[in-house]
């Protein structure tokens, strides 16, 4: 091994610093040579004067002050060049000072101060140039595969990023860019040529033998993505992704890393920008409460809610193994959160008492429900037990005990609901709202659509069917949902607890309604596969307590503005507090004596607009009810 490779497998900085000091003595010799050869009879030019070691050290440290030292050679760039140029300066400035109070500057010409940095200026970053030239075109002897070409989809900056990183990658080689920006036409981008715009893909890719598809565009709308993946799949290419700028912002992804398209790339709505001021100011330093802080929407929560400074949170969870998930994960992302993890039903009054008597939460986000509609139709019971007294339950406990806020989510199927799901959300609802009107505290309801990937919606459940080769049922050609993300909808709730001074109910503009005919295809398509020829779709028929569609708004409710443009406001129905309170006690007594066509009596009570299905009890007049 040569003295030089047995530094550096030392210490790779050692042999970086010993370059650098010989090339500030090579610097300094040249430019003493330099300036005594414009002299008519130049004297010999010392290799080592006396002054030497005064410019090594001066020089030496400034170098490392720098922070020269930081960077890497195989990633030298201009922050670099300009780190250098900083150092070549100021150690110009550094040896002048060391040999003003060595010998008064005797025999150091003037000029040579200033030809100094420029010298050592090129034999600096001249090294580190070609260097990382030299890696960054090497060709790999040792590579088993050959490199992948690529067609990069985007030249902006995420673009620019990735092809840079690229061509220090050893297994894919960028061939060319498309994109629409009509100045980009016949540039380079790190030296990859723009080849024509989106419209051209399949073309370019075939010109180019290309054999992978990076998209490039994180602040794409999901319109334009779902140009791009349909161009994508026209190609028959495999196709790959960056980020979304959302999830790059909120640390979920990194901006580099590359991910096959998800179907939140393609239905997921625009970002909906936030008062996170106004939010962490209602939220930080308080006691939180989250029930049903096990499922999806109540998990996300959670995370949100300690991410935003909580003084505690206090999960209340039935399932046993769900509290135990989201526990573990707290307590290993936010260990400094002071964390209760209660096990139980929110419609035990015992454990919601002592839940609120000992923990005091200021703030209560009441995510625990069922939310099944086909399965809920035969259990009538227990959906009222749980989604309407559960919350009586609670929301009566934090009147009880002085809670600041408590938010209610509910879901656009209490709109003229024609399940038992939908029903027992809208009579919560009624509840949350007229409370509102005896308490000082602020009950808020937020309402919205499907939530992609949630437990027990219907995107899991067409995966599974995907990965066993179908067929995806679908149960009508034209129904529709409206659909947001999970994070979207627990942002969205947020922002309404410091939005709502009580009584409200809230929905967020989600947009245009989708057809799960297309999103079954497009699931499909993510696969790899093609609907009807590698994957069937079959129509089951609507289920029961299903519809065709979903609305967020009934058309007794008037549709107001709030300062929240993506944010809306319904107006509250009220009902009179004693009524409501005695078709309650009627429920919870028949729920008491496992009276489910009784249960149903109730719900037609509490929502006139709700038609349970034929052959279920009649209803009885509200009249009768009052003495129940």
């Amino acid at each position: 091994m040569r003295p030089a490779q047995a530094i550096a497998a030392i210490h790779p900085r050692i042999a970086v610093v010993a370059h650098d000091l010989a090339m500030v003595w090579v610097a300094w010799f040249a430019a003493n040579w330099l300036r005594f050869n414009l002299l008519p009879e130049p004297p010999p030019v010392p290799l080592a004067g006396a002054e030497l070691p005064i410019v090594l050290a001066a020089q030496g440290l400034v170098l490392w002050w720098t922070g020269l030292y930081r960077g890497l050679w195989r990633f030298a760039s201009l922050p670099d060049l300009w780190n250098i140029a900083r150092a070549a300066l100021f150690g110009a400035l550094a040896i002048a000072l060391g040999l003003f109070l060595f010998n008064r500057l005797e025999g150091v010409p003037r000029s040579v101060l200033l030809v100094y940095p420029l010298s050592l200026a090129v034999a600096l970053g001249v090294p580190r140039l070609l260097y990382r030239y030299w890696k960054d075109n090497r060709l790999d002897f040792e590579r088993r595969t050959p490199l992948q070409r690529v067609l990069v989809l985007g030249a902006g900056r995420a673009g620019e990023t990735l092809a840079r990183d690229l061509r220090r990658d050893t297994h894919y080689r960028a061939v060319g860019f498309l994109d629409d920006n009509p100045s980009l036409r016949g540039a380079k981008v790190n030296g990859v040529p723009v080849l024509g715009t989106l419209d051209d893909l399949d073309r370019v890719a075939r010109e180019v033998a290309a054999e992978t598809l990076l998209i490039a565009m994180p602040s794409a709308s999901n319109q334009q993505m779902q140009r791009v993946v349909q161009l994508c799949e026209d190609t028959g290419l495999p196709f790959r992704t960056v980020p979304r700028l959302q999830d790059v912002v909120e640390g979920r992804s990194g901006f580099n890393e590359l991910k096959e398209v998800a179907i939140e790339d393609l239905l997921g709505r625009e970002p909906v920008l936030l008062d996170w001021t106004a939010i962490r100011g209602g939220l930080s330093g308080r006691r939180v409460l989250v029930s049903g802080g096990g499922g999806s929407i109540g998990g996300e929560l959670c995370r949100q809610v300690a991410r935003l400074g909580a003084a505690s949170l206090v999960v209340v969870e039935q399932s046993e193994y769900n509290l135990y998930r989201i526990e573990q994960e707290l307590r290993r992302e936010f260990p400094d959160l002071v964390l209760h993890a209660v096990l139980g039903d929110c419609g035990d009054p015992a454990l919601i008492e002592r839940s609120f008597s000992q923990l005091r939460p200021q703030v209560v986000f009441h995510a625990a429900a069922y939310k099944h509609v086909p399965l809920l139709e035969g259990q009538v019971r227990e959906a009222f037990r749980n989604n309407v007294l559960g919350t009586q339950a609670i929301a009566a406990a934090a009147d009880r005990h002085g809670a600041g806020v408590f938010v209610l989510i509910s879901s656009d199927k209490a709109v003229n609901p024609v399940n038992v799901m939908g029903a027992t959300k809208r009579a919560a609802e009624m509840y949350c709202q007229n409370l509102a009107a005896q308490s000082r505290t602020r009950f808020i309801t937020v309402r919205f659509g499907n939530v992609l990937d949630s437990a027990g919606s219907v995107v899991p459940l067409f995966r599974e069917q995907i990965r066993g080769g179908g067929p995806v049922t679908v149960t009508h050609p034209e129904i529709t949902r409206y659909f947001m993300t999970i994070p979207e909808a627990c942002q969205l709730i947020l922002q309404a607890s410091v939005l709502g001074q009580g009584g409200e109910i809230f929905a967020l503009d989600m947009g245009e309604p989708v057809r799960i005919r297309y999103l079954a295809e497009q699931m499909i398509r993510l696969a790899g596969k093609v609907p009807e020829r590698d994957i069937a779709i079959t129509y089951t028929g609507l289920r029961p307590g299903e519809k065709l569609f979903e609305e967020l708004f009934h058309e007794q409710e008037d549709c107001a503005a709030t300062t929240h443009r993506k944010i809306f406001l319904a107006a509250a129905r009220s009902m009179p507090w004693s009524d409501l309170l005695s078709v309650l006690r009627r429920g919870a007594a028949a729920c008491a004596q496992d009276d489910a066509d009784e249960v149903l009596v109730v719900l037609r009570l509490l929502v006139p607009e709700f038609a349970p299905p034929q052959g279920n009890a009649q209803v009885v007049p509200l009249a009768r009810a009052r003495g129940g």
